[in-house]
């Protein structure tokens, strides 16, 4: 992630909030849409967030500082 992506993200609410739409987006597909295709998609799209947002997210970066690209 770009520092101001980092920057942005760094509060924890904004980080769950994503995930959660996320979340509520692919079981929206998979249960009463039936769509394969965007169930996958939005799947990937949830795998991806929770590891970069919550597993990978620097956490030793005070905020304002950056990070290297």
């Amino acid at each position: 992630m770009k520092s101001n992506d980092v920057n942005w993200f760094r509060p924890l609410w904004r980080r769950v909030a994503v995930t959660v739409a996320l979340a509520l987006w692919c079981a929206w597909e998979w249960l009463w849409n039936k769509d394969q295709m965007w169930g996958m998609l939005v799947g990937a799209a949830l795998a991806y967030a929770l590891y970069s947002l919550f597993y990978a997210f620097p956490k030793d970066v005070p905020p304002g500082e950056n990070l290297p690209d």
